[in-house]
């Protein structure tokens, strides 16, 4: 039987590996496609904060506490991207003219200047290291159980990583480029994982404050960034198809917490 830390490693691997290759296959999909996966990430951004990591967080951690947190990281990312904004104003993005810049300039028309691909990558960054320490606790208790929660890991994260790809496009990044932060924020599993291995205890006690910081930042993109671009098209059949991606992007997140809980 393998030892607990190379278990943990391989399933943490695993599942960012997974999660990557299902937000690559997005590269050969049309615009018309890129904004239609925009409003399934909003579903399954909703969904995962409302079913998955809210839910987690309040089991394990005083109501008002999280609740503080989840407050306090909604004003903080409104200010972090204040802040965004400035040094765009700024003209500091030059620096993304590069030989990609013709892609750059037409992956996702109206695109808002990165602004809800930065929130994204930090918002995902901190999901994925807190699979990454639910990974290592699971090994660590049960290898069966370590195992079942690599399973819902991956059944959650690849839903939300093809949205999370989408989000970048849409907020203007080149597909390279996208996929290249893809890659680094799925490397927060591995350090989640090494984290949680090695510094279980307080780790998992300071959980419940990283799930309601992770689910602040994931509300906020859906909201504050992606809801306002959908107004975009107020188009009755418009608003159909939206609300129809929306409502698939929630109910995969449900059918994974129903089926593996």
């Amino acid at each position: 039987m393998m030892s607990p830390l190379p278990a943990t490693l391989l399933a943490a691997f695993t599942g960012g590996v997974l999660a990557v290759v299902a937000a690559a296959a997005t590269l050969a999909l049309s615009r018309s496609w890129i904004s239609r996966l925009v409003s399934f990430a909003v579903g399954a951004l909703l969904g995962a904060v409302f079913l998955e990591l809210l839910p987690h967080a309040l089991e394990d951690g005083d109501v008002g506490r999280v609740m503080s947190t989840v407050l306090a990281g909604l004003l903080a990312f409104f200010l972090l991207e204040k802040l965004v904004l400035w040094r765009h104003s700024h003209g500091h993005h030059e620096h993304l003219a590069d030989a990609d810049e013709s892609e750059h300039d037409h992956a996702m028309h109206g695109h808002d200047g990165g602004r809800s691909g930065s929130m994204i990558l930090i918002g995902t960054a901190v999901h994925n290291f807190c699979d990454g320490v639910v990974i290592a606790a699971s090994f660590l208790a049960d290898v069966r159980l370590g195992i079942a929660a690599t399973v819902a890991i991956v059944a959650h994260a690849v839903p939300q990583q093809v949205g999370d790809f989408a989000v970048l496009l849409h907020s203007g990044f080149t597909r390279v480029r996208a996929f290249a932060y893809n890659v680094a924020a799925g490397a927060a599993t591995l350090v989640g994982a090494l984290a949680g291995h090695y510094a279980l205890a307080p780790v998992q006690q300071a959980l419940p404050v990283v799930l309601a910081i992770s689910a602040a930042s994931l509300l906020y993109v859906a909201v504050a960034d992606l809801i306002p671009s959908l107004h975009r098209r107020p188009e009755p059949i418009e608003t159909a198809k939206q609300m129809l991606m929306i409502g698939l992007g929630v109910g995969i997140i449900a059918v994974v917490h129903v089926a593996l809980h």
